[in-house]
């Protein structure tokens, strides 16, 4: 394999004499490197001067360019005194001259000659870098240090920005830098002694980098990235950073933060810093009002550099100039930052990468951004010949034609031609990136459609009282958003209630800019808002206490089918792998179960799932959680008090949970279940007996669950199903059910055992605990005794809670509860250990005491009041009240119950009641006498 240079394409000489001249500095090359030497040199007096410096080094370096940069960088490592600014000046010189050959002729690609330039500038910041911080040691300028401490700097990191943090130097670019030293490696008592060490070590290395001497040299710095350069020192404390960031960082801080790496001295504390910065840049929820910051950004560069005019190439700015290099990484960066924070696959510091990975996931159109890399990639060659000939920091075309003539032949071109591409390259950047960043300006207010006239305009009035439009960027983007609001609540079936469910859902939002951002862009979520607040209060109230739910919406799969639990527990895990925090774990299981739970909702409100569906899914989500949050609570109780004795703990569902189907508003009924083993103690810090240590682990686990953290609770917890009910422990050991079950237990336990389900726990203790139940289930029982003690039961459960109405499909003779029941006593009889409704029914034909005909009325009349039910809690979270549902809220009822008006469903429900009741009654009536009938 040959390791030469493979030359593609020969810039031509503009002046051809001193092409020549050049050519005669190397006599030893020949062919077509000594023509690419020729037109390089006769284009560009900054490469004729390299050349004749370096004439003696370069014909070997052409033969094997790649193996000549890793000898530059191999001999700056070992520069040291008196030899470290000649010697990187001078490696300078030969990378700025093999870099530029190497790119002329085709040989290298872009990411190439960019990784060459951006792997030399770390280097030799770090090489500068660790020699000053060895001269402050040996001088005692830095308390505490010794020769040790010289290799990680003494705790000096070197964050490259921008440019040089993505790997993208160009030619002949500053280096943007941050110097931040970790204060936790000195004494309190030496902090300003140190700090003063620090920062005449970066003073030092910059003027080692950047003074101009008789070598030349190595790359100008800039440290004004820095939080609030005009007033703190060039090296800050890491502390202090983090202070000012997470106070007053702003977005063009969080955007630049995108590129930002670790590029020299002490690597690892540069790695923790960023890590601890990630809250900031990366947002957890779609931060849309990022691209009107980044608009403003943008009109002030505009301004102040008289870069807004109409588009001409002779003298346009490739970097800031309209449909130049700035664009294309604002778009990018933009994106990176709406989307970053919930999907880690984003944040790359790359452009091109960046446009990629935007693409793979659908925030980019992919021809959008294959053109737009396309463009970066030619603005970028264009920038590099613009700097080649003199070595300027500049990115603007020539003016002259004789400027713009030794562009074109750097580049091998007729300048006509090329000047007309680079015009449509710009133009075509333009067109695609303006539109994203003018759809985040704020136009003035639009007056109001004619159709919004008969909404009540004292509802309207109160608006800008509400805390979410006090703040004046919020005011400002709602009042656009505010006519189109309006137009879509004038169309809907009842403008009048819409109104005011709107009017509630805005009055219950804590802040606004976000939120308005985020429909600003997507115009969609408006309808979504409006159907939902036109038809369930309930979803309306959950999303003004929630907004960030509608990020879920944006990740274009909301509408997709239900997933599954195996792909679910998968989601929760890769988003619980990002936290760094128990904390931080529970309330990103919030967030998470929050947006599935609302996307459920939705999916049923539109009648893309009927009730049954819905309670499926509500019920698996559930499952999910638990399972996923368990050893979150497991492995930090164990880090105080030591791993789970024996086989740990379960978590038995219980009740509908158990029997795999809830509503919107259901709490969960569960029991934990351990197996100690033949351990007594735990072994930890603090170590407990194994009935404590499970009582407070069980604790734990039910505050994960149910307490108020910054991102709300994920469900209520009731666990009074416990063997003894609220007088037992709130955590049982196995060997104390089963025997509890066998000897204690009453009728009505048995019979909530019938629904019961291992969710979460190890796997031997989980299939034993289930073992166990279908064994003691299976059991031959006196069919009549629990026939008397299920009709006891349905007379305390009558006395005890009265149906709330007509509407109240839960409690009352005839009512879910008391389906629910027969069906529990069905699968108990029958030894079937069935857990849901018509299993069980099918057991107590089974078992001889009811009829198929009764059992399949039960079961639809079941089915139809679940229905009911799930959406009542979806519309109210309480029992439906008629006139107050409103006409979004009937049709939906109607819609998910299969009926065609409101007074036919409450009459074929009122029917239902008396049936089921009637049935019931007969079947245990018929069968209770005789208690001894198996």
């Amino acid at each position: 394999m040959t390791t030469a240079l493979q030359i593609t394409r020969i810039p031509r000489p503009f002046d051809p004499e001193l092409g020549a001249e050049a050519r005669a500095l190397v006599p030893a090359l020949s062919g077509e490197l000594a023509d690419l030497v020729a037109g390089a040199c006769g284009s560009s007096p900054y490469l004729t001067e390299l050349t004749g410096r370096e004439a003696g080094w370069l014909p070997e370096a052409l033969q094997d360019p790649g193996a000549a940069l890793e000898t530059i960088l191999a001999d700056c490592r070992t520069l040291e005194g008196a030899q470290l600014k000649p010697g990187l000046r001078q490696a300078k010189r030969r990378l700025a001259l093999l870099t530029a050959l190497c790119d002329l002729s085709g040989g290298w690609s872009l990411e190439q000659v960019t990784g060459a330039l951006t792997e030399f500038g770390g280097l030799s910041a770090d090489v500068a870098i660790k020699a000053e911080i060895a001269n402050l040691i040996r001088r005692k300028k830095l308390p505490g240090l010794t020769e040790d401490d010289v290799e990680t700097a003494g705790g000096l990191t070197i964050l490259a920005m921008g440019k040089m943090g993505a790997h993208e130097l160009n030619y002949s670019s500053d280096i943007d830098l941050i110097c931040l030293f970790d204060e936790t490696r000195f004494d309190p008592d030496d902090f300003y002694e140190a700090r003063q060490g620090m920062v005449r070590a970066t003073k030092n290395i910059c003027a080692a980098l950047s003074d101009r001497t008789g070598d030349g040299y190595v790359f100008r710095t800039d440290l004004r990235l820095r939080p609030d350069p005009a007033v703190t020192p060039v090296c800050l404390a890491m502390e202090a950073a983090e202070r000012y960031y997470e106070s007053l960082g702003r977005t063009w801080e969080r955007a630049a933060y995108i590129k930002a790496r670790p590029c020299a001295g002490d690597i690892a504390a540069g790695q923790r810093f960023l890590k601890t910065l990630r809250p900031f840049v990366w947002r957890r929820h779609l931060d849309f009002a990022a691209i009107q910051d980044a608009h403003d950004i943008r009109l002030r560069i505009r301004e102040s550099k008289g870069t807004g005019g109409a588009l001409s190439v002779p003298g346009h700015d490739m970097k800031l100039g309209r449909g130049g290099i700035r664009e294309i990484e604002f778009f990018t960066q933009t994106r990176q930052l709406i989307a970053g924070g919930r999907d880690e696959s984003l944040r790359l510091r790359g452009t091109v990468e960046g446009l990629a990975a935007l693409a793979g996931k659908g925030w980019v159109p992919q021809d959008a951004a294959e053109q737009l890399a396309a463009h970066y990639r030619a603005h970028r060659e264009v920038e590099h010949r613009i700097q080649m000939v003199h070595d300027a920091q500049t990115h603007r075309m020539p003016k002259s034609d004789d400027g713009i003539a030794r562009i074109a032949c750097l580049m091998d071109r007729d300048p006509e031609p090329l000047m007309a591409e680079i015009k449509e390259r710009l133009e075509d950047v333009h067109a695609l990136t303006e539109g994203f960043f003018s759809a985040g300006a704020v136009p003035p207010p639009a007056a109001l459609p004619a159709e919004t006239a008969e909404l009540d305009g004292a509802v309207i009035a109160r608006w800008p009282t509400y805390p979410a439009l006090r703040s004046a960027r919020g005011a400002q983007i709602f009042e656009r958003l505010k006519p189109e609001l309006l137009a879509r609540v004038a169309k809907t079936a009842k403008p009048a209630e819409t109104l005011l469910a709107l009017d509630g859902f805005l009055a219950g939002l804590p802040a606004g800019v976000q939120l308005f951002s985020l429909f600003g862009a997507n115009p969609q979520l408006i309808d979504l808002l409006i159907d939902i607040a036109g038809t369930s209060s309930e979803l309306a109230s959950f999303l003004s206490r929630n907004s960030a739910v509608f990020d879920a919406v944006i990740g274009g799969s909301f509408f997709d089918p239900w997933p599954g639990a195996a792909e679910l527990r998968g989601e929760l895990a890769r988003r619980l792998a990002l936290e760094s925090d128990y904390e931080s774990r529970l309330d990103a299981t919030r967030r998470w179960c929050k947006e599935w739970h609302f996307r459920i909702g939705v999916h049923h409100l539109r009648g893309l799932i009927d009730g049954h569906q819905a309670g499926a899914q509500y019920a698996e989500l559930a499952e999910v959680v638990i399972a996923g949050i368990t050893p979150e609570v497991v492995d930090h109780f164990a880090r105080k008090h030591g791993p789970a004795p024996g086989r740990g703990a379960a978590v038995l569902a219980m009740g509908s949970l158990g029997a795999g189907q809830i509503h919107a508003q259901s709490d969960l009924d569960i029991i934990v279940i351990y197996d100690p083993g033949t351990a007594e103690m735990s072994e930890g810090k603090r170590p407990l007996a194994t009935r404590p240590y499970y009582a407070r682990l069980t604790q734990a686990f039910v505050t994960a669950l149910s307490a108020p953290m910054s991102q709300g609770r994920l469900y209520e917890v009731d666990m009074r199903l416990r063997p003894s009910g609220t007088q037992g422990p709130v955590a049982v050991s196995l060997a104390g059910f089963t025997l509890y079950q066998q000897n204690e237990a009453w009728v009505w336990e048995h019979l909530a055992l019938t629904r019961a389900r291992v969710v979460a726990g190890e796997d031997s203790l989980a299939a034993e605990i289930e073992d166990f139940r279908a064994g003691f289930l299976a059991q031959p029982r006196p069919r009549g005794e629990v026939q008397q003690e299920v009709a006891k039961m349905r007379e305390r459960l009558a006395a005890a809670k009265a149906p709330a109405g007509g509407w109240d499909a839960k409690n009352g003779p005839g009512r879910m509860m008391d389906v629910e029941l027969i069906s529990q006593a069905g699968a108990l009889t029958s030894g079937s250990g069935a857990r849901d409704v018509a299993a069980g029914l099918a057991g107590a034909v089974a078992a001889g005491w009811l009829s198929d005909a009764d059992a399949e009325y039960l079961g639809a009349s079941y089915r139809l009041f679940w229905s009911v039910q799930c959406a009542a809690r979806l519309l109210s979270g309480k029992a439906i009240e008629a006139d107050a549902i409103g006409e979004g809220g009937a049709q939906f009822l109607c819609r998910t119950t299969g009926y065609a008006r409101l007074d036919a469903l409450e009459q074929e429900l009122q029917s239902r009641y008396t049936g089921c009741a009637a049935i019931i009654a007969e079947a245990l009536q018929g069968e209770g006498a005789d208690e001894g009938q198996q």
